[in-house]
């Protein structure tokens, strides 16, 4: 068997922890807040979900690049993380039908890489100590160069992501003739996001982060839809206000992910940082209405507070989280908007929560 040598990688995290390991991808350097899936497959849907836009990505599975990549395995365009760390990183695949090797994939979109890492420990690490920015390197392993590098990384917390990953320009989805028009709100949309709502009989148009209520009513849609993106959902004031509006229109509103923090932020419902985040495709949800459990794709590291819920009559939680309890869904009192904070649409992931899809499009035919 022939092994490929490997040039020496690093990677320093911001309170100067250091781990050692293999490069891949490109030479060069990658910076980011430092964050972990527990996923086990669809690696290539998550490198290329826009809510991961500015983030290292850690990996838990230990073999990552087995299934190689397929050119229709996508979120958006391009590769979104800034960077890859994980255990083993296979440089073939195995797999009837596939379009070439994860590495080559990673070259392509100019990513940095670093493998042979125990990721187990990194996760362990900020799992105990919180998320937190990170540097990989496959450049230099000079850790004094790195440090200085890694200072002038600014924090997650009060970073707007979404204008760097949303679309520059209105387009249209689907079937121009289908019954339903669904304007969306791109912050960061995932590709099955859309997918899931022109398989149900929905005519999109996709509006850029910035566009105004006034410009999004001209379209006379039956339903808007706020979609998921990265970074700070606090640091999108104008959004938010924009949002504020489509509130009262009386029309059916469904947000997920950043759309359903700007959702709870249009209504007063304050947002946080959490430790370390949700990024997994098997998070347990409780549907507090239903009472029934789902097992949901799930990829935030903001939360809304659910102090600031019972203290509003106008809000109501749909969702909880079994793990920690934190706050997964809400709906409006007496107004047609809901969403969740996790990823109905999954890709990849459980199809568990498709349902709410469907309550959306159930919720328009009501008007």
């Amino acid at each position: 068997m022939k092994y490929i040598k490997k040039k020496p990688a690093v990677l320093l995290l911001q309170d100067g922890t250091i781990f050692h390991g293999k490069a891949n991808g490109i030479d060069g350097i990658a910076t980011g807040e430092l964050c972990f899936n527990t996923g086990m497959t669809g690696y290539q849907e998550v490198f290329t979900d826009p809510s991961y836009f500015g983030q290292l990505m850690i990996t838990t599975s230990a073999h990552i690049g087995n299934y190689g990549i397929k050119n229709n395995e996508v979120e958006s365009d391009t590769m979104k993380i800034a960077g890859l760390i994980c255990k083993n990183f296979n440089n073939g695949f195995s797999r009837e039908g596939g379009d070439g090797d994860l590495n080559s994939y990673f070259v392509k979109q100019n990513k940095v890489v670093i493998s042979d890492v125990d990721t187990r420990a990194v996760v362990r690490h900020i799992r105990d100590r919180g998320a937190m920015n990170a540097i990989i390197s496959t450049a230099t392993t000079d850790i004094v160069e790195l440090t200085k590098l890694l200072k002038e990384v600014p924090s997650m917390e009060g970073l707007e992501l979404s204008s760097s990953v949303c679309t520059s320009a209105s387009y249209f989805v689907g079937d121009e003739n289908a019954a339903i028009k669904v304007a969306v709100l791109d912050l960061g949309v995932k590709r099955n996001i859309l997918k899931c709502m022109t398989d149900r009989g929905c005519y999109l148009k996709v509006f850029p982060m910035d566009t105004t209520y006034e410009e999004m009513k001209k379209w006379n849609p039956d339903g808007f839809f706020l979609s998921n993106g990265p970074g700070d959902p606090a640091a999108m004031p104008e959004v938010i206000e924009q949002v504020k509006k489509i509130t009262t229109d009386g029309k059916a509103v469904f947000g997920i992910c950043l759309g359903h923090q700007a959702l709870a932020l249009s209504q007063g419902i304050s947002t946080y940082k959490m430790h370390n985040g949700h990024r997994g495709i098997n998070h347990p949800v409780k549907n507090l209405v239903t009472g029934k459990a789902e097992v949901t794709s799930q990829n935030h590291g903001f939360g809304i507070s659910e102090e600031d819920i019972n203290k509003n009559p106008n809000v109501e939680i749909t969702h909880i989280n079994l793990n920690d309890d934190t706050i997964e869904g809400i709906r409006l009192v007496n107004k047609n908007c809901f969403s969740v904070q996790y990823h109905p649409e999954s890709s990849p992931g459980p199809h568990d929560s498709r349902y709410l899809f469907d309550d959306f499009i159930n919720n328009i035919k009501k008007n």
